[in-house]
């Protein structure tokens, strides 16, 4: 590791122990808003609308938050960051937590003291070029200029699979994804890589989206979640269990439609009954009233119909639910019992 990286990692890692310490729920509450980092505009997962309200699947997580610890989905404060100030964000205490693309690594969890609070899409790098380019997979991209945002885990995975397929590329490094769009459709790179969930969604913005192509190999893992600073179990055990909430709804059959008659329910599942606050003492545990969960997935539904609704197949986005299908479909969304 280059010595300026290494002090910048200490750097982060200083701040988010000294402001870990203070007790984020408080914090919350005693504030009435929560402050969630976000992108700087990925439609589908976090932008604002022509209004300026924020929406998006990752928008919804910071949403169902605030119905957890403040009882309301609008307050929350949405701070755009880059992939280079996001860190700093979170660790100073500008954000209370992350949810914005972010991959889940050893690194920024033991280094940079950050605290991953689950897994809220299963992603991979992927690449997106123009059809007229001519190529159908990356491993014919030898000697492409490549439009990569800097301070991700892409860049370290493009080189990877370059030097691993003997073949060489041009960088272009972008700050955000509306500059990598800007400079990919004038033509300052040959192709764009970054998670190909991100790609579907920055093609589905184009003029002519059928114009480009998501070529075949993924090149990594890219497990997305939300994240709060170590140090803080009470505040990481709020937003990892509001994540949580929200997978075992749609696993239970919990709907934004279908919650009020649930909770009211006399009998029927006991998971369920725990889950909504009708049950047991969860809430008080988390230090949060008995209905937090049915506040939370009441803000914009159960996972997924957040999928659905931002980046479903009926979406211009496209997307497959994949890996990110429940696990009794086949995929690897799990979430711990609520007992």
């Amino acid at each position: 590791m280059k010595k300026t990286v290494f002090l910048g990692a200490l750097t982060v890692a200083g701040l988010a122990a000294g402001v870990a310490a203070a007790g984020t729920l408080d914090d919350v509450k005693a504030r009435g808003k929560l402050n969630c980092g976000v992108t700087t505009g990925l439609v589908g997962f976090a932008a604002p609308d022509a209004n300026g309200e924020w929406k998006g699947f990752d928008v919804a997580v910071c949403r169902a938050v605030a119905a957890a610890t403040l009882g309301d989905p609008a307050a929350v404060e949405f701070v755009p960051t880059t992939g280079k100030t996001r860190f700093t964000a979170l660790a100073s205490g500008e954000i209370d937590m992350l949810a914005r693309n972010t991959t889940w690594t050893f690194s920024r969890d033991v280094d940079l003291k950050f605290t991953f609070t689950g897994v809220n899409y299963y992603d991979g790098q992927g690449f997106m070029a123009p059809k007229a380019l001519g190529v159908s997979s990356a491993k014919e991209l030898d000697g492409a200029t490549v439009c990569i945002q800097t301070g991700t885990t892409t860049e370290l995975n493009l080189a990877d699979f370059f030097r691993a397929n003997n073949i060489s590329y041009q960088p272009v490094p972008i700050e955000t994804n509306a500059e990598a769009q800007q400079q990919y459709l004038a033509g300052a790179c040959d192709v764009f890589t970054t998670d190909a969930s991100g790609l579907a969604a920055t093609r589905a913005t184009f003029e002519a989206p059928g114009d480009h192509i998501l070529l075949p190999e993924i090149v990594s893992k890219e497990p997305l979640g939300p994240l709060v600073r170590h140090g803080d179990d009470e505040w990481s055990d709020v937003v990892r269990w509001t994540l949580n909430a929200l997978i075992t709804a749609e696993e239970l059959g919990v709907t934004s439609a279908n919650i009020g008659e649930m909770s009211a329910a006399a009998g029927g599942n006991p998971e369920i009954n725990r889950l909504l606050g009708t049950e047991g003492n969860l809430g008080e545990m988390l230090g949060l009233s008995a209905d937090w969960a049915a506040k939370a997935i009441m803000a914009s539904g159960n996972y997924g119909e957040i999928f659905e609704q931002n980046i479903g197949e009926a979406t211009p986005i496209g997307l497959s639910r994949g890996l990110n299908a429940q696990w009794t479909n086949g995929g690897l969304l799990y979430s711990p019992p609520f007992r």
